[in-house]
């Protein structure tokens, strides 16, 4: 049976999952990329690298996210939402943001501790210089879902 998630079955998925994908456009060229996140009811939270996603973002904000839970090719669920990329640039609200990545993010790490990648490390000289860590909000205006169920 295929059909279309309600209201609470859409907040569900996006909050359980901590993986989605970003898809945006620029200059003619459309990208899609995964990215952890953790979402509030309203936001989707992430934070990148300089890098092909963030200057796309940077260029049109407009983008589209998506998140499934998929259990087999005939058992799944999906969310569909469109919104708006903004840089944080306040620091108490970076603080709390990447407070919520870390804390949703780190039950899925075999090491939690070592992460610079993720800005996550015991040793804050393993990151300071080697990126410059966006923060970034996406929020959402508008959200569909689908599943499908045998």
């Amino acid at each position: 049976m295929l059909g279309e998630l309600n209201e609470n079955q859409i907040e569900t998925l996006l909050t359980q999952q901590v993986t989605g994908r970003i898809a945006c456009q620029a200059d003619g060229t459309p990208y899609i990329v995964p990215i952890n996140y953790f979402y509030d009811g309203t936001h989707i939270f992430s934070h990148s690298a300089i890098g092909k996603k963030i200057e796309i973002m940077r260029k049109n904000p407009k983008v589209c996210f998506q998140v499934d839970d998929i259990k087999s090719i005939f058992r799944w669920q999906s969310v569909i939402a469109w919104g708006r990329f903004e840089e944080i640039t306040d620091m108490a609200e970076k603080e709390r943001a990447m407070q919520g990545l870390i804390h949703r993010i780190m039950p899925f790490s075999n090491n939690p501790k070592d992460h610079p990648s993720h800005a996550i490390t015991e040793k804050e000289s393993d990151i300071a210089t080697k990126i410059e860590l966006i923060i970034y909000k996406i929020t959402l205006i508008k959200k569909t879902g689908r599943f499908e169920y045998k």
